[in-house]
């Protein structure tokens, strides 16, 4: 892992901020596709990524995995977006619990929603297969991983909500940090110019455009 570390504190900045406010704030870069989304819309998660290369329909290297994770790790998961099986379930989600793991995040399918979502731990997947899988197949660990056209590195820092999920370069989050500060503050002064009454023509300087497109 780097020898760049990020604090908790920071972690928890960028988990409040949200997936929405860091993806802009960093240049409208790091977003995974909207296919990934969080098993509940409460789930929240945040924390350096640990990245596992999986083969479709086989979960050997989540075993192998759980051996290596540390308390406040995010599962990064790439199953090649295979949605005909459930790497992941409720077994792997009590032992991911104990260990402290922050969330899961994979780009493929698990199963047992409902028990995983009692449990209160945190997925982000591409769908739901109640087909289990085999544990026969070697893969990778910690290694750069692609989701769609964004490329996870370990340590990276992932944040997830409703909304859906965002990767900052463990290198770039203290200036992440300072830009979503930068942008909620000024949201905020939006939002009370239009309580005041101001609208968001006036507030993002949209006059010129109306007008240069006719629309009166």
């Amino acid at each position: 892992m780097s020898s760049h570390e990020i604090s908790t504190a920071s972690i928890q900045l960028l988990r409040d901020f949200g997936s929405a406010t860091v993806y802009e704030a960093q240049g409208a870069r790091g977003a995974l596709d909207s296919g990934i989304k969080p098993i509940h819309p409460t789930m929240r998660v945040a924390g350096p990524a640990v990245t596992v290369d999986i083969r479709p329909a086989d979960n050997l290297m989540l075993h192998y995995a759980m051996l290596k994770v540390k308390p406040g790790d995010v599962l990064v998961v790439d199953a090649k977006g295979f949605l005909e099986a459930g790497p992941w379930g409720d077994v792997f989600t009590e032992q991911a619990v104990r260990q402290g793991v922050a969330g899961l995040v994979i780009n493929g399918a698990v199963r047992d929603a409902q028990s995983i979502i009692q449990m209160g731990f945190p997925v982000f997947c591409r769908g739901l297969c109640i087909k289990g899988t085999a544990k026969n197949q070697p893969g990778k660990l910690n290694v750069p991983v692609c989701i769609g056209d964004v490329q996870i590195n370990p340590g990276d820092i992932v944040i997830g909500d409703q909304d859906g999920v965002v990767v900052v370069q463990r290198h770039e989050a203290d200036d992440v940090i300072r830009s979503s500060q930068a942008r909620e503050d000024k949201e905020a002064k939006f939002r009370a110019r239009i309580r005041d009454g101001a609208t968001t023509v006036e507030l993002m300087g949209l006059e010129e455009t109306l007008r240069r497109l006719n629309l009166d």
